[in-house]
């Protein structure tokens, strides 16, 4: 909450990036170290630090540009995963899970306390690129079975 850092869906954690305010023309430089947003539109979500730094602690959004200044020491091989649900109530995470598991497994379920209660959230899959992890999304929604997804690196 109070260091210079980040998190993002699909960048190694590790990763420096300079995050650019395109309205007010601020800038602050922060490190991956968690995933999200799980937002649709938003691309990162700073720490409140960096987000104070920025001048958008109050508004709580803003338009920006990322700029990666720095990858991370890491050299393995990204995995990446869809994660196409959150809830409260672990029996529905379960039945989630039982309903895909069969056809598009693995199906992992991570328990995530978001500071307003614990969520359970459901991620399939297992994909070595983020593209193959983009082409599994599309297929559960095609086959109705997640209206909303987001590919996650799991590394």
């Amino acid at each position: 909450m109070y260091g210079m850092t980040a998190a993002h869906r699909t960048l190694p954690f590790g990763t420096v990036v300079c995050v650019h305010d395109l309205d007010n023309g601020r800038d602050v430089t922060v490190r991956i170290n968690d995933r999200g947003p799980f937002i649709e539109g938003r691309i990162i979500d700073l720490s409140f630090s960096a987000a104070q730094a920025m001048a958008m602690d109050l508004a709580g959004i803003a338009r920006v540009r990322l700029e990666i200044v720095g990858r991370s020491a890491s050299s393995e091989p990204g995995l990446f995963a869809v994660q196409v649900g959150a809830f409260r109530d672990r029996r529905n995470a379960d039945r989630m899970k039982s309903l895909l598991e069969a056809r598009h497994g693995p199906v992992e379920i991570q328990g995530f306390d978001r500071g307003d209660g614990i969520f359970y959230r459901v991620r399939v899959g297992s994909e070595g690129s983020e593209d193959a992890a983009r082409e599994l999304a599309q297929k559960l929604r095609r086959e109705n079975l997640a209206t909303e997804t987001f590919v996650i690196r799991m590394n």
